[in-house]
């Protein structure tokens, strides 16, 4: 079945349409990412506007109504590549502002000379650029590195930026070498092309949002709320695959720790401050502890430390540096002021111990035993 160029003009429009549309209508579900998914649904609107100019440009005077629609679709990549930018929050102005300004200034100088080659070879030039440079951003993105999305919005981009390219380099040697008549098919060619980035960026885009809240909705299922480190379900989770996945000669140790008359804490200063208690804890033990440490809270005031290459020695270092340094916050006069302690177990894992249970379980019995002895100390459970 034949279409002609106005029909394919007519159905990218309705595309674009509905992609700004739908795009605007996951803001609500996507409050975060409200002001990409607004810039991208605006640059869908910019190239649907460009695209009805594009099919009525003769209707203006000179080259007035190809300059702009020329300027509206590249507007429409550039906000592509403005809301991509703004997914690590680093998106400048600038850059877009001045392409846009150099393309006004050549169709202003040379377009009234060159209208023929500006339009059917030239224009393609600055979405190339726009298309590579958020390719580039995609790549290059912190928020969009762990997202598998991430992928599929590259080649769309890229892949778009290197046609475009391939328009404006390729397309004067074939008219030169078949004649005008092959501009119509190339045209079609553009616009089915074209049809296809008008489905396939809004929908990566889409799903980088996403795919991103998805994520985070996971860790914060993994998380515990009041402290920032993990719950129990993510410390047996993560926990569990660290022990799973070392090396049978690599230590690793596993603090237990239990915040000492807690209950009295919440008796006699209210739970807002227990609540303090309990976040300044956490903060101290994952500073004292390392990025190495996975630290977790598993119910009220027990909290455990899973220490990654560190022996039995190395890890009573960290333990007893977490205890002293908790003590001395707690009533330090820019902490919650009310005297508080921890007492901690410690087990170290065997060579051919992988069960995360167990090793918390001989570092519970340590931490018992630490309590019974006065609290605010250490004990060392047998190897596990």
């Amino acid at each position: 079945m034949q279409i002609d160029l106005h029909t394919l003009y007519c159905l990218i429009v309705g595309t674009l349409i509905v992609a700004g549309a739908m795009t605007l209508w996951e803001r609500q579900a996507h409050p975060r990412r409200a002001r990409e998914l607004a810039i991208w649904a605006g640059a869908y609107l910019a190239f649907a506007a460009g695209l009805v100019m594009a099919m009525n440009r003769a209707a203006l005077p000179g080259v007035l109504g190809a300059a702009l629609a020329n300027l509206l679709i590249v507007s429409g990549y550039l906000m592509v590549l403005h809301g991509v930018g703004h997914l690590d929050g680093r998106a400048r102005l600038r850059l877009p502002l001045a392409v846009l300004a150099g393309l006004a200034l050549l169709w202003a100088t040379l377009g009234p000379r060159f209208a023929g080659p500006f339009w059917n070879y030239l224009a393609s030039l600055p979405i190339a650029l726009a298309c590579g440079l958020t390719a580039l951003a995609l790549m290059r993105s912190r928020t969009a590195r762990p997202l598998r999305a991430r992928q599929v919005a590259i080649a769309v981009a890229g892949g778009h930026g290197l046609f475009n390219l391939a328009r404006a380099v390729l397309t004067p040697v074939l008219v030169a070498a078949y004649g005008d008549g092959l501009l119509p098919v190339l045209g079609k060619v553009t616009m089915y092309e074209g049809a296809l980035y008008s489905v396939a960026m809004p929908m990566s885009l889409i799903a980088l949002v996403r795919e991103e809240a998805q994520a985070q909705a996971v860790a914060a299922a993994r998380t515990d709320y009041l402290t920032g480190v993990a719950n129990r379900h993510g410390f047996f989770e993560t926990g569990a695959r660290l022990l799973g996945a070392r090396a049978p000669d690599r230590p690793v140790a596993l603090l237990a720790f239990d915040l000492d008359h807690f209950k009295a804490i919440n008796d006699r200063h209210g739970h807002a401050a227990g609540d303090a208690v309990l976040r300044l804890f956490a903060e101290t033990a994952g500073r004292v502890a390392g990025p190495g440490a996975l630290l977790g809270r598993l119910g009220g005031e027990e909290f455990a430390a899973l220490l990654p290459g560190l022996d039995v020695a190395a890890a009573r270092r960290v333990g007893e540096g977490i205890a002293r340094a908790f003590a001395a916050a707690a009533t330090d006069r820019d902490g919650p002021g009310i005297p508080a302690t921890v007492s901690v177990g410690l087990a170290a894992a065997g060579p051919e111990c992988h069960d995360l249970p167990a090793l918390l379980s001989a570092a519970d019995r340590a931490l018992y035993r630490a309590k019974a002895g006065g609290r605010n100390r250490l004990e060392v459970a047998a190897a596990a």
